[in-house]
């Protein structure tokens, strides 16, 4: 079978006195017929092509799947008089939310069994339940296209009925006030920027709601949240560099809305509330690295911030979790995330210990505020996820639950995890690298092993467990993570040198870190592969450009391979709010600059390594024509006779398959491509 070939319309596209040809532009008109038949005919190659891994695929699904618990559930929580807990039935797809009225013995009562809502729909997903402060009611949001946008819809708890009111076009979020009648919300605009937050009355037509607030900077968006406490309700505008709180008491959803601190460039802030103060965390005063404060509520703007935990240049603070008397900080320092616990009355202050060379821990559900309880999460890359209980009065630690991986073959003590540091280019950089492997398979030039990144946004890739992964480490692959720039696992600055117009530092960091691994003996390019979605797809996009020899295969998911023209056009979702992250190109020197990097824009007449690259037809972050353009030129210029598939998932979005197990089909073909190119090579 042929591989196919988009037609070349050309388009001229000038900028800044520029001139770029994109013959491949025509693919964005998601109506045109001709757009459909182009992708499912790439779905036909890719099917002709990965035939003969379908038996294979078959069994890394039925292995995959056969790890999970099938009648699984999640560990109870306890809030407002109830237990909580979702769990999953056997032979089913969705989960099912359920409540237990204060003891765990008594009878349960579903709240949503999400399989009902599901029936007859190729994508479902449910974005946010939420019941209402008496327990009577129940709002929860629906998506059954994948573009996240979300139905909000309401239930009567105590007769089973689906109520009247229906609102359209939200983020699937709501917070309810504590009168039980009124919910707020927020909608997206036509490019799906959340900017308005809205206030509903049950019982009333969604278009008699009442408009609360509407953020007029695009590059800004909204969130509303009710602190711990239950007495206030926030609304939080924020962009990629600064943030503005208000707020209102939950009793009272008439208030006026008081602004804790308006908006500045470059201030970041939260808000948690405890008694007659609000808690902050914040980069106020050059905290690069983050810093808590304190102040009265009603008095609470920034030149009223009191400092509860300074910064410190070595240390970034992701989080924190407020007790009666417990401050609770989830801090980073070197990479590895640590609790600490601070005893309000003694200033006693301790971290729980942890010793894997390289794992992940947070702060988990706690909504109790009057307790010594404290529920933390734990996972490495050999230790499945864990949910332990912490004293913290007595400094006793239970677990309460880990993660099970079914099918009998799984021993951590059969797997080896290790943390080294890649020498960068500039010679002072040292870029950290996570690695498991199973304990018989051995570091050489002939083992194959699977690179994966990210760099963007400051959201850094920890190092945690999946039993998916264990199909490819069984079957001798070693798999890494690089903790490259443009994330935080070095801190603040580490996120600052990967961004704008430091982004090509992200790059180069992945293939410093790709070649220390050979140059350690750990593979060779023959044996190297890149993984990496959506933003880590523009990274592996960019880096086969750069160094197109270096790795043997790529895996692109969900890519953002069209930095230039995608940024150019802020009719396309989230472009504005992203200008903080990459640059606005109508400034000369960041289209430029983006223009040096991008993917799509740098593809050349070369060898390119194996290339799976997949998307969803009904993407909301990346937009499906990206990864198809970008195919299709690659199919034009390329010039050699490695694989490059293309796989367009047409009833989903960002996110893949819904399902629990769905989207274990997608893993399934990932990693029967590597398998099937590394036995080729």
């Amino acid at each position: 079978m042929k591989a196919p070939q988009a037609k070349k319309i050309e388009k001229i596209l000038e900028t800044h006195g520029d001139k770029r040809i994109d013959n491949y532009f025509w693919l964005n008109e998601r109506e045109n017929p001709e757009v459909i038949k182009y992708l499912e005919e790439e779905n036909a190659y890719e099917e002709f092509i990965m035939k003969d891994t379908e038996e294979l695929q078959e069994e890394l699904f039925e292995e995959m799947k056969a790890r999970y618990k099938k009648d699984d559930e999640s560990l109870p929580y306890f809030f407002n008089g109830y237990w909580y807990i979702v769990r999953y039935e056997e032979g089913k797809e969705y989960p099912i939310f359920c409540r237990k009225h204060k003891s765990l013995d008594n009878q349960e009562e579903i709240v949503l069994d999400v399989n009902l809502l599901a029936e007859g729909e190729d994508f479902f997903e449910v974005g946010s339940v939420a019941v209402s402060p008496d327990n009577q009611l129940a709002s929860f949001s629906t998506d059954n296209v994948g573009r996240r946008i979300y139905t909000l819809n309401f239930k009567n708890l105590e007769t089973g009925e689906i109520l009247e009111d229906k609102i359209l076009n939200t983020t699937g979020k709501t917070v309810w006030a504590n009168d039980n009648k009124h919910v707020f919300y927020i909608r997206k605009d036509k490019n799906l920027r959340a900017f308005q937050v809205y206030r509903h009355e049950l019982g009333t037509d969604s278009s008699e709601d009442i408009l609360i607030f509407h953020e007029e900077d695009d590059t800004f968006d909204v969130n509303v949240f009710k602190t711990k406490s239950l007495q206030y309700i926030f609304i939080a505008s924020s962009s990629t560099i600064s943030d503005e709180h208000r707020f209102i008491p939950s009793d009272n959803v008439f208030a006026e809305w008081t602004v804790i601190q308006p908006r500045i460039d470059d201030l970041e802030y939260s808000v948690e509330h405890y008694e007659d103060e609000f808690y902050i965390i914040t980069n106020a005063d050059d905290a690069t690295n983050f810093k808590i404060v304190k102040t009265k509520i009603n008095n609470c703007s920034m030149e009223n911030w009191v400092d509860v935990i300074p910064h410190r240049a070595e240390v970034l603070l992701e989080g924190f979790e407020i007790f009666k008397d417990y401050l609770v900080l989830e801090e980073r320092e070197r990479g590895l995330l640590q609790i600490r616990i601070i005893d309000e009355k003694t200033q006693e202050s301790y971290y729980l210990p942890f010793s894997d060379p390289t794992y992940t821990t947070y702060i988990g559900i706690n909504l109790e505020f009057d307790t010594e309880i404290l529920r933390y999460g734990y996972t490495s890359l050999t230790q499945p996820s864990s949910t332990y209980e912490y004293n913290m009065k007595e400094k006793t630690t239970r677990l309460l639950k880990q993660q099970e991986v079914l099918g009998g073959n799984f021993i951590p003590e059969n797997y080896i995890s290790e943390r080294i540091w890649a020498d960068s280019r500039d010679g002072k950089t040292k870029i950290p690298i996570s690695l498991v492997y199973h304990k018989n398979t051995r570091k050489s030039p002939e083992t194959p092993l699977l690179l994966y990144g990210y760099g963007s946004y400051g959201h850094t890739v920890d190092a945690s467990f999946s039993n998916v992964r264990l199909s490819i480490l069984d079957r001798g692959f070693i798999y890494a993570i690089a903790h490259i720039r443009g994330g935080e696992y070095l801190g603040r600055e580490w996120y600052e040198d990967g961004k704008m117009l430091f982004k090509k530092n992200t790059f180069f960091d992945f293939i410093d870190a790709g070649k220390y691994l050979i140059r350690e003996n750990y593979t060779s390019s023959r044996h190297l592969y890149a993984m990496g979605g959506s933003a880590g797809g523009l990274l592996v996009g960019a880096v086969v450009n750069y160094e197109p020899q270096l790795f043997n295969g790529i895996v692109a998911q969900v890519p953002f391979v069209d930095v230039v023209t995608t940024m150019l056009d802020d009719s396309i979702p989230l472009t504005t709010g992203e200008y903080d992250e990459w640059g606005n190109p109508n400034d000369e020197e960041y289209y430029q600059y983006m223009k040096d990097y991008s993917p799509y824009d740098n593809v050349e007449a070369k060898d390119y390594p194996h290339m799976l690259i997949t998307t969803g037809f009904h993407d909301s972050q990346v937009q499906y024509w990206e990864p198809a353009k970008w195919t299709a030129k690659l199919r034009e210029l390329k010039t050699d006779q490695n694989i490059l598939i293309f796989k367009t998932d047409m009833s989903s979005g960002h996110g893949g398959a819904s399902g629990r197990f769905e989207s274990l089909k997608e893993d399934a073909l990932e990693y029967a491509f590597l398998l099937k190119i590394d036995r080729i090579s």
